[in-house]
């Protein structure tokens, strides 16, 4: 397609030009909402620009071969659709939310404990859809990024996780992010006779369990925040 076929094309279908070009250069991706909007816009069946593409290859005599159901590879992923871009200024669209990270903040000048709040400025967004699956409320969802390496390799230092605040009920071997005297943990837990809790780190051989009894949960402020329901690792 030609710089001006493609500005006929535009104009003939109301489009900005210069996003279409963005489009077709692969400058720009389709988001569910863009994808169902050009659809109607240019006429396309509902669906089209969001279901994957899968190429047809040419067999040695020239035409299309088509895969036997026998033959074909089973996919272990599913396509959720194309990766949208955008910042905090982009407005969530009526399927998304907000969700707010906890931070530690210094208290006190100088006397070096922090306790745990909510970022003002910090967050996330999160499909309803997400949520709901993992029945998670909205409103008490939050995000906390990991810090260290006591839970590599699944989580390395940096990764974030949402944390369920309405679950605090202990599933043993299940992760939890926790208050811990105003540090910010994530652990897997396990319950001990008595009320007790076993704290375990992945990276058991820098970090040991860590057993504590009621009276020492109290003792050393360890709160349970909520159950870890998502995670993001960057590599």
């Amino acid at each position: 397609m030609g710089e001006k076929t493609q500005k006929e094309f535009a104009e003939q279908h109301n489009l900005d030009a210069s996003y279409l070009s963005q489009l077709l250069n692969g400058h720009r991706t389709l988001g569910e909402k863009a994808a169902a909007n050009l659809e109607a816009k240019i006429g396309l069946p509902e669906g089209t620009l969001r279901a994957p593409f899968v190429p047809m290859h040419d067999s040695t005599d020239g035409h299309q071969q088509q895969a036997s159901e026998d033959q074909a590879v089973k996919s272990n992923a599913d396509f959720l659709g194309p990766i949208d871009v955008w910042d905090d200024d982009t407005p969530l669209d009526d399927d998304e939310v907000y969700v707010p990270f906890l931070k530690e903040v210094e208290l006190s000048a100088g006397s070096g404990r922090t306790a745990v709040q909510q970022s003002h400025k910090q967050k996330l967004r999160f499909g309803k859809r997400t949520l709901r699956r993992q029945n998670v409320q909205a409103n008490e969802a939050v995000c906390v990024t990991v810090n260290g390496n006591s839970m590599e390799p699944v989580l390395p230092h940096g990764s974030t996780v949402g944390v369920d605040q309405g679950c605090t009920t202990i599933t043993d071997g299940k992760m939890y992010a926790l208050n811990h005297g105003g540090q910010l943990r994530v652990k897997t837990l396990y319950r001990l006779p008595g009320g007790g809790l076993r704290m375990r780190s992945y990276n058991r051989d820098e970090h040991p369990d860590e057993e504590y009894s009621a009276l020492e949960l109290v003792k050393n402020e360890i709160i349970v925040i909520g159950k870890v329901f998502w995670y993001s690792v960057l590599l």
